[in-house]
């Protein structure tokens, strides 16, 4: 299948139990051009789950799949169903530090293993001309020198891998929890931008620790692309400035946010007719008033009522009462 090219200057991180389709919808609402990662998919899910781990709509792209995996025919398999299903992008997780992934043996322990993760790479390239990408840290316990790092990127610029999302920190597989492996170890955006200068080829993206548009704009002057994890899911009206002060576009009338939260009924709508739960859809929304006076009791109203059996738009209507229309 033949797509166009994504610029991949803006992205949004792969969180788990975070960005399901439902989320992607919500932040395609904000915004045109940033890239939307599914949640980490293991390869056992989509081949022999019951399941379709690899439904989206449309109308969230562009959208890249991330798997999670260390059988490089398995991956395969995987990459030709996402590349039939309409991704833009395959990309491995070998940053994920949780001991459930590590048993698995994917993840941020593959580092040790770049020939492995070098194989996997070129197996989904046999099978799929959308881009296939790395995402990883920058290092594993005691093993985190820069050449460590170096040894991962060579083994997949050789298999003609050139694109990398770097998480500049990293990770303890043992002594601390995943959520910890987001905030102690120290980040080193130093290394990152190093390895741009020494590969310059290569495509790379920073994530980890960026809070702001005005980070991402420093960062772009060092590399070609900035990944925002939990700050794009906690506050997303700021997702609204990315096509223009990330990608150019003109400056236009931003949609509102009480604006961006009806731009939504549709969808709710349509996926409670097939079954979904109104505050599966509406988690993803408690952060849309971020700041803002009111903003904690529309919270709070969505929180106590949204989950309740009999939740519908009207729930989401008297929470937006909280809050004054600008």
């Amino acid at each position: 299948m033949t797509r166009s090219p994504v610029n991949r200057r803006f992205s949004v991180a792969p969180m788990l139990d975070w960005t399901d389709r439902h989320c992607r919808t919500f932040h395609r609402k904000l915004t045109q051009h940033t890239v939307l990662y599914t949640e980490m998919v293991t390869t056992g899910a989509i081949i022999h789950g019951r399941g379709d781990y690899l439904h989206f709509n449309q109308n969230e792209q562009p959208v890249a799949l991330q798997l999670g995996g260390s059988d490089p025919s398995a991956l395969a398999e995987c990459a030709k169903r996402a590349d039939e299903r309409g991704y833009q992008e395959i990309n491995l997780n070998v940053g994920c530090p949780s001991d459930r992934v590590q048993n698995g043996r994917f993840g941020a322990c593959l580092m040790a293993e770049p020939q492995l993760v070098a194989e996997c790479i070129a197996a989904m390239k046999a099978q799929t001309n959308i881009p296939v990408t790395v995402k990883t840290r920058i290092g594993i316990d005691e093993k985190d020198s820069y050449e460590f790092l170096c040894a991962l990127i060579e083994a997949n610029i050789d298999v003609g891998c050139l694109d990398f999302i770097i998480h500049a920190r990293k990770a303890w597989l043992n002594g601390l929890s995943p959520k910890e492996n987001r905030d102690i170890p120290p980040l080193d955006y130093e290394r990152v931008y190093q390895l741009k200068r020494d590969y310059p080829q290569t495509h790379i993206s920073i994530n980890g620790g960026v809070k702001t548009l005005e980070q991402s704009l420093e960062h772009l002057k060092y590399i070609d692309g900035v990944m925002m994890g939990r700050e794009a899911y906690a506050n997303p009206y700021l997702l609204t400035q990315v096509d223009h002060l990330i990608y150019g576009d003109e400056p236009k009338d931003m949609i509102s946010r009480h604006q961006a939260v009806r731009a939504m009924y549709d969808y709710f709508e349509h996926e409670m007719t097939q079954g979904a739960n109104f505050w599966h859809i509406a988690r993803h929304m408690l952060g849309i008033f971020q700041g803002v006076p009111g903003g904690r009791a529309f919270r709070r109203y969505l929180s106590e009522n949204g989950h309740k059996k009999e939740a519908d738009i009207k729930v989401m209507e008297r929470a937006l009462a909280f809050v004054n229309e600008l």
